[in-house]
């Protein structure tokens, strides 16, 4: 699976320096961690919940999660400071490449009725956000295991400078963003 990232320095990386005339190779935006985080507000309610999303996480992406916690206590929320209310996974190097294959190959051509992902999710400065509705895209995940479809917000931290170089880095790479 280290094709991504062959990929990444034999096609993508001369393109970028091409297009945006950088003077040195270390100016190249890459990517530096991609985040996938489940929040679950009805962990509070049922704690059991959180493990179904542990395992579902830890299927999808290949890697250990890490149970978030809540910072600050919300009255309306009913939330407490410390207590449960999420899972997220942070994939670098190979695990990184190998998951956004996945994702954009595998994964979301899955979704019905998609047409691309949004191309102006991108938070100015080079990283770009998506999210995902249902855990069912994912091979890895079985249909008839799951208790409850979940969405998932999955982060792409790069070191583009704006998004401009953020948008030509994920579309070389293979992102299929829509065409509005």
């Amino acid at each position: 699976m280290a094709r991504m990232k062959e990929f990444y320095t034999k096609e993508v990386a001369p393109a970028l320096m091409k297009k945006f005339e950088y003077k040195s190779v270390m100016q190249i935006p890459k990517f530096e961690k991609i985040v996938v985080n489940i929040g679950m507000g009805e962990a509070k309610e049922n704690p059991k919940a959180l493990d179904a999303a542990v395992a579902d996480l830890e299927a999808i992406t290949g890697q250990k999660a890490v149970v978030t916690k809540a910072k600050k206590s919300v009255a309306n929320f009913k939330l407490r400071e410390g207590m449960n209310i999420g899972v997220k996974v942070t994939l670098r190097a190979e695990k990184m490449y190998e998951f956004m294959d996945r994702l954009f190959n595998v994964a979301l051509p899955r979704v019905r009725d998609f047409r691309g992902i949004n191309p102006n999710s991108f938070d100015g400065r080079g990283n770009y956000s998506m999210g995902v509705r249902e855990q069912l895209i994912f091979p890895e995940i079985e249909y008839d295991k799951i208790d409850k479809i979940r969405g998932m917000d999955i982060i792409f931290v790069t070191t583009a400078q704006t998004d401009e170089e953020a948008r030509e880095l994920l579309t070389l790479m293979g992102a299929p963003f829509s065409k509005n």
